[in-house]
């Protein structure tokens, strides 16, 4: 019989194993999204067996990144909440909120409607495309955005200009802290450049005085 004792470093190993598969993955599906998972076990340190005890197939493995990255953006998105602020500066806020999540599973991106499917890739979304359109909906009313599209079109029409933004990283064709996609992102819905540029540079003057 197995003493409890000697059960908890085997449950701890097991938490240990299966999180450096998920970092791996991360990290390998974004320079090759066709990694095959016997590479991805090599590349993470761990045997076959042991990859396949945690991710019995390619699906398991791509669901359970899809997991953690939905639980981010809804953390992300409960955080970003904070005291009402001219629109401009709320969506840039919130995108700002947004960006590690987007950074750390951009390479999502390149398996997320082949693999995941389109529902499953709304479901995870669904939390930022919210937010973001109520933001479009208060900036149009306030004169701020654009008006000649529907918030909730123009939210899918930014949303798609971020995805272009975080694959030109995934395909090293960019280099960005989230300043150029936000900043994009704002002239793209109607704020004038220099606007644009003025309120990201006043964020994060603000960021860096609260870390100081």
């Amino acid at each position: 019989m197995t003493h409890p004792v000697a059960r908890v470093p085997q449950r701890r190993n097991a938490r240990s194993n299966r999180a450096r598969i998920l970092e791996t993955a991360r990290r390998e599906f974004g320079r090759n999204p066709d990694i095959t998972l016997e590479e991805l076990a090599r590349a993470a340190g761990v045997v076959r067996r042991t990859l396949f005890g945690h991710f019995p197939g390619r699906a398991a493995l791509l669901e359970a990144l899809a997991e953690e990255a939905s639980e981010s953006l809804r953390d992300a998105v409960a955080a970003a909440a904070g005291p009402v602020e001219p629109a401009e500066r709320a969506l840039a806020h919130f995108l700002f909120s947004l960006w590690p999540v987007g950074d750390r599973y951009r390479m999502l991106l390149a398996l997320a409607r082949h693999d995941l499917g389109a529902e499953r890739v709304a479901e995870i979304l669904e939390p930022a495309r919210d937010e973001v359109t109520a933001i479009l909906e208060r900036g149009q009313r306030d004169g701020v955005f654009h008006t000649h599209l529907p918030a909730p079109v123009l939210s899918a029409g930014l949303e798609a200009i971020t995805v272009a933004l975080l694959e030109a990283v995934n395909a090293e064709a960019l280099e960005d802290d989230g300043t150029r996609v936000v900043v994009a992102t704002l002239i793209a819905a109607g704020v004038p450049e220099k606007r644009a540029r003025a309120v990201v540079e006043d964020i994060a003057v603000e960021e860096a005085g609260a870390e100081d």
